[in-house]
Formats: C-alpha cells, sequence, structure tokens
C-alpha cells in the first residue's frame, strides 16, 4: 500500500484486526485514530476499555459487514489470516495495509511503514531505536557466558509447534541455542530427542496460563534435562508471539531462563514446573 494513501489532512479512521498493530499504535501516539479493534486487542491494552470503540474479529473471521458498519479509512491486518478473510477486506472497500513479519528485521520494518502510513514516522523511529537499544544490550551482557543452553521454545501444543523465527533471534540474543525448526511442527519424540537444557512454553491465546506439569506428564518428559534441573517455564503469549515492543519484555524472560546467573528472574512474567529434584 503507497505511503501516500492518506492524506495527512485525512481524519484517521483505523481498524485494527491485530493486537500488535493496536500497542504500536499506542506507542506512537495513534490511539485516537482507532475506530475498531479485536476483543484481543482489548486484552493486551485494557485502557482500551475506556475508549468509544467498535469491537471486530481478527485478521483470521472478520467479514465484509462489520468492516463496512465501522466506515474506517484504513484497515490494518497481520498474520494469521485466511485468504477469505483477506478477501473480505477487499470487498468492503476500504484501503488496507496487510502484515506478515518471520523475523525481527521484518517486525522493525512493518513499525516503520506504519507510523510511517499514518504519519507518525519520527515516532516509528525512535520507537524501533529503543527495541533494536534493547535487543543489544541484553546481547551484549550475554556475551560474557562461556555456555550457549539450548532451548525448545513452543508456541501450540497441539500439535507440537516450534516459536517463529523471531523467537529463535530473540533466543539467541539472549545467549542460547534454539533448538529445532523456527515456525514447523514437531513431536514429543523428537524434542526428547534433543534434551534441551531449558523448556520454554507460550501458547497462542492461553496468556501465562500454560500447565507445565502436566504437559510434562503426557509428553513422557519427566527424565528430560529441563525437567530434571527445574527450567521448564511460561512466557505469557503475548510477550513472545506478538510482533510489537513487547518482545523486549519476551526477551528478558528468555534471558533470565536461559542465563540466570547474570539475568534476574521475573517471577512476575516466568512460572516454573516442578523440578524431579524438588519432587
Amino acid at each position: 500500500m503507497p505511503k501516500e494513501i492518506l492524506s495527512p489532512t485525512q481524519p484517521l479512521r483505523i481498524a485494527s484486526l491485530q493486537p500488535s498493530i493496536t500497542l504500536t499504535l499506542e506507542r506512537i501516539g495513534k490511539l485516537d485514530a482507532l475506530v475498531a479493534c479485536t476483543r484481543y486487542c482489548v486484552e493486551a491494552l485494557p485502557e482500551l476499555r475506556k475508549l468509544p470503540l467498535t469491537i471486530i474479529a481478527d485478521s483470521w473471521s472478520t467479514n465484509m459487514e462489520e468492516l463496512i458498519a465501522v466506515q474506517p479509512n484504513l484497515v490494518i491486518a497481520s498474520v494469521p489470516y485466511r485468504m477469505e478473510s483477506l478477501a473480505a477486506i477487499l470487498r468492503a472497500g476500504c484501503p488496507v495495509l496487510t502484515l506478515a513479519p518471520h523475523t525481527l528485521a521484518d517486525i522493525l520494518a512493518d513499525i516503520r511503514l506504519l507510523a510511517a502510513v499514518v504519519h507518525a514516522s519520527e515516532r516509528g523511529d525512535a520507537l524501533v531505536e529503543e527495541i533494536v537499544s534493547g535487543i543489544e544490550t541484553v546481547r551484549a551482557q550475554a556475551a560474557a557466558c562461556p555456555n550457549r543452553p539450548r532451548v525448545y521454545c513452543e508456541e501450540w501444543g497441539k500439535p507440537l509447534i516450534h516459536s517463529q523465527p523471531w523467537v529463535k533471534e530473540l533466543v539467541e540474543a539472549a545467549g542460547g541455542e534454539f533448538v529445532g525448526d523456527a515456525g514447523k511442527t514437531t513431536t514429543a519424540a523428537e524434542v526428547a530427542s534433543l534434551d534441551p537444557d531449558v523448556l520454554i512454553f507460550a501458547w497462542c491465546g492461553a496468556g501465562a496460563r500454560v500447565p507445565l506439569a502436566r504437559v510434562v506428564e503426557q509428553r513422557g518428559w519427566q527424565d528430560l534435562r529441563a525437567v530434571v534441573e527445574g527450567r521448564v517455564y511460561c512466557v505469557p503469549d503475548e510477550f513472545l508471539n506478538t510482533p510489537a515492543h513487547t518482545l523486549l519484555a519476551g526477551l528478558a524472560c528468555l534471558a533470565s531462563a536461559i542465563h540466570p546467573k547474570i539475568f534476574p528472574l521475573h517471577r512476575q512474567l516466568i512460572s516454573r514446573a516442578p523440578s524431579r529434584k524438588q519432587a
């Protein structure tokens, strides 16, 4: 979508179909341009409850009728979405910006693009600089550790899906080695064969409510190195699966899980399953 599609003098009426978009709009000072967002956006940013917004479906299940009803002059969608949903957005006749990030570089580029489209380039640049600086600070601290623990990160449990490529990059910045193929499915047996040093769970839509002990038991992972050593963690979903500046909180969680002697444990962000040593 051309950056000039919205005139600087044209009032913004944005329909946001993903939390990452809404969170970015908030940080670049454009939250007042929202006319509609999803319930997941409200969960990620509770202050939205105070605004006169229409709650609509997300990029996966939105429809033409609800978009026409709110009369946006810009619809912003991001992965995951279905082709049927994209077709519905286009049929609504609204300008649309669709994002599909895979890497940290993609996420930073999307922030700059979004900021440019809504005429907030300077704030977008500042946010990108904040994210880059935060990542590099952690990378420099982690570089002091000679060992690189092997880390399994899971985005979904049925089927088992490795976390996205940007999570792999965050694990590496935090001084760990990401095991498996980022974004791909795997099996309990394959993970067991890798015997990771650390297990990280961040299930989409689950918040911080992954039942760690039950997962370990059901998969027969009781003898894995990470379980025996008590290094099984849940990171809140929005800190690893939302492609926005909130990834810095996810990085802090990963760093404390991977190198607890260097990075303080974020107890409010990470829960641990009982280790075999504690049982």
